[in-house]
């Protein structure tokens, strides 16, 4: 009957057992739901969240606003979140977990596609813009801030004038393809450091990486 005891005592409502806001954390992927969308390039961070989970051995079950998760990295609980609110309405998602979990600001990590940088580059920002990026800008304007850290996936520039929106939604070529099982198995080591290291010495490790 010993199995019994963390239902018994987690919050009501809630996902997550542990009961110390600075050892929770929210990691949301940014993605649009749906087949027509799995595999495209917006949607790496659906991907990244996947590769997580499995690695994890960790299933994703729908919940309110979206499906979600719980991980476990160095003993502090990660809850993961895909929103099935569609990328541009990302951020009713993020602020409902952070409310409904009790996670600070601080402990929240958004990772989201970068035509900025180039393919596979990943990099670690604690602040900044919505640099164009429509499902950061609602989230900066549901959560009222844009100071939460984001974890951005390079994934080229590589389209003509006017060729953006088709190249975002499209499908990894065949030779971003072979490259991503590397960079997804890095993606996830920056999560961990995330979580176990802090934002700032995770920065300068994994940074343009």
């Amino acid at each position: 009957m010993c199995w019994l005891i963390p239902k018994i005592f987690r919050k009501k409502g809630s996902i997550l057992a542990e009961s110390d806001p600075m050892k929770k954390f929210l990691v949301v992927g940014l993605g649009n739901i749906g087949e027509k969308y799995a595999g495209t390039r917006h949607n790496i961070g659906f991907q990244v969240l996947n590769a997580l989970s499995d690695q994890k051995e960790v299933a994703f079950k729908p919940e309110k606003l979206g499906d979600v998760a719980e991980v476990k990295i160095k003993g502090k609980s990660v809850l993961c979140l895909k929103p099935s609110t569609y990328m541009n309405l990302s951020g009713k998602a993020v602020k409902y977990w952070m409310e409904k979990e009790k996670i600070p600001l601080s402990n929240v990590l958004i990772i989201t596609d970068d035509i900025n940088l180039p393919y596979g580059s990943i990099r670690l920002k604690a602040k900044g813009s919505d640099g164009g990026h429509n499902g950061l800008q609602d989230i900066q304007d549901k959560i009222q801030t844009t100071a939460y850290h984001r974890f951005r996936f390079g994934i080229g520039d590589d389209f003509s004038k006017g060729g953006q929106t088709e190249y975002v939604l499209g499908k990894w070529s065949e030779e971003e393809s072979a490259l991503l099982k590397e960079r997804l198995r890095r993606s996830i080591a920056l999560i961990e450091s995330f979580v176990h290291a802090g934002a700032k010495n995770t920065m300068n490790t994994f940074n343009n990486t």
